[in-house]
């Protein structure tokens, strides 16, 4: 009994259309929520401890320190904020207060008011 040599199969290296079904890049993309650039700001006295505190860092009030730049009482600090309404307070000095020049208020849970800043 003789075996044959076994011959190379050929290679065919032509590339294959991709069917329908099948996708070109196999990595799917997450919706990530467009977030805009925010400024607030708030009057106090030379000199103060001002942060920003609400529902974008928790309300913790050290978390956003606000700063004077120009030395004249004018504090302000910028944030990167999803759309939609964010409650927010300054503390001053460990005094909360809410935002003089803000027109949109809400009452919170401590009878109190929260000024409401809305991103479109």
């Amino acid at each position: 009994m003789k075996i044959k040599e076994k011959t190379p199969a050929k290679r065919d290296d032509t590339p294959k259309p991709l069917a329908k079904a099948e996708c070109a890049n196999p990595i799917v993309e997450k919706v990530v929520p467009e977030k805009r650039r925010v400024t607030f700001s708030v009057r106090a006295e030379v000199g103060s401890k001002v942060f920003l505190a609400g529902d974008f860092n928790k309300w913790d009030p050290s978390a956003k320190k606000m700063s004077d730049k120009r030395g004249d009482g004018v504090y302000s600090a910028t944030l990167k904020l999803c759309a939609g309404d964010h409650p927010y307070k300054f503390v001053i000095n460990g005094t909360w207060c809410a935002d003089p020049e803000c027109p949109d208020w809400v009452q919170n849970e401590h009878g109190t008011l929260n000024s409401v800043k809305r991103v479109p």
